[in-house]
């Protein structure tokens, strides 16, 4: 799809089709690198922490309370001293561990807008490597497609970083009629045992709810965050009269004439399973950071890294949007 040159939403590069040595798949990805750098060193101050949902344990600099800011990190003295309320922020704990679960199952093949859901996978893990790299963290990802489980190593460093995205980027397709199995993905952050650090799921996290308990289980030893990534069509069937709809995960093509009442079924099944979703991560104390195709995604990272670094001690859950 062709993006208009004025159009102000920005789409990831695309990754469909890449290859090891292909060089396009290099200059997608050094695109990629500079509108994460660009973008969030443009917005963000100091380390990179303000994507990691937790106060840490050091004492930082003090600032002017805001609206929402946590009562229990009020700076007395600074606030007597100034005759204005100020906060000590505090500074996430140094060798953070990082471990990204990237859902690439068939349903993530799809988008009906500016990219597809995938190449918003392959791009919010590029924010979330830059978020957390530097002072020797390191980061590694559990990719699976629902046919096979790929591990990388959790390392620090650049190259390291490079090397991880190029291989979520040319992640092989799954075969048609293969499901997705996040469940199983999140499972292996399990075994072996890691030390204490921040699990991501990358996931549209459609179709079946199974991976509830896995996820809190993990929350119970990592801090937790959840991108999600949607297409318009996940949510709306367009009014397009007869179509022929094909289900990569089970294999599966029917045709249906899409009607007002179908639509309308559609539309609130797909808010209710969004309902369920939510849920779920709620109960496992992760944030939900949403992304969509048919919106300009890293401003969407850049709203809610933001909001995070002002809302630390606040309830976990979805991030209004401004």
């Amino acid at each position: 799809m062709t993006i208009p040159a004025n159009s102000p939403t920005h789409a990831p590069p695309s990754f469909r089709g890449g290859e090891l040595t292909d060089p396009k798949l290099t200059a997608a990805l050094r695109t990629l690198e500079l509108t994460v750098r660009r973008r969030l060193d443009g917005v963000l101050h100091g380390d990179h922490l303000g994507l990691i949902p937790g106060p840490g344990s050091e004492p930082g600099d003090a600032r002017l309370y805001q609206p929402g800011d946590d009562v229990r990190q009020m700076d007395w003295s600074v606030t007597a001293r100034t005759t204005h309320p100020h906060v000590r922020q505090m500074i996430a704990d140094r060798e953070l561990e990082t471990w990204l679960v990237v859902d690439l199952s068939a349903s993530l093949d799809f988008g009906t807008a500016l990219c597809e859901k995938r190449d918003l996978v392959v791009a919010a893990a590029a924010a979330v490597t830059h978020l957390t790299s530097g002072g020797g963290n390191r980061i590694g990802a559990v990719v699976a497609n629902g046919e096979r489980l790929y591990r990388i190593p959790a390392r620090s460093g650049r190259v390291h970083a490079q090397a991880m995205l190029r291989r979520i980027a040319t992640t092989p397709h799954a075969a048609d009629g293969v499901r997705g199995d996040l469940r199983g993905a999140i499972e292996s952050l399990r075994r072996p045992q890691r030390k204490r650090g921040l699990a991501v799921v990358l996931s549209d996290f459609l179709g079946t709810i199974d991976w509830q308990r896995s996820l809190r289980a993990i929350a119970g030893r990592h801090d937790l965050l959840a991108v999600e990534v949607l297409d318009p069509l996940d949510l709306d069937l367009p009014d397009v009269g007869d179509v022929v709809l094909h289900d990569p995960e089970t294999g599966h093509t029917r045709e249906f004439t899409v009607t007002a009442s179908l639509r309308s079924d559609f539309a609130r099944a797909a808010q209710r399973h969004r309902e369920d979703v939510e849920q779920a991560l709620r109960g496992a104390g992760a944030p939900v950071m949403t992304l969509r195709t048919d919106r300009d995604w890293i401003a969407d990272v850049v709203r809610f890294v933001s909001t995070r670094r002002h809302t630390f001690g606040a309830p976990s859950g979805r991030v209004p949007r401004q």
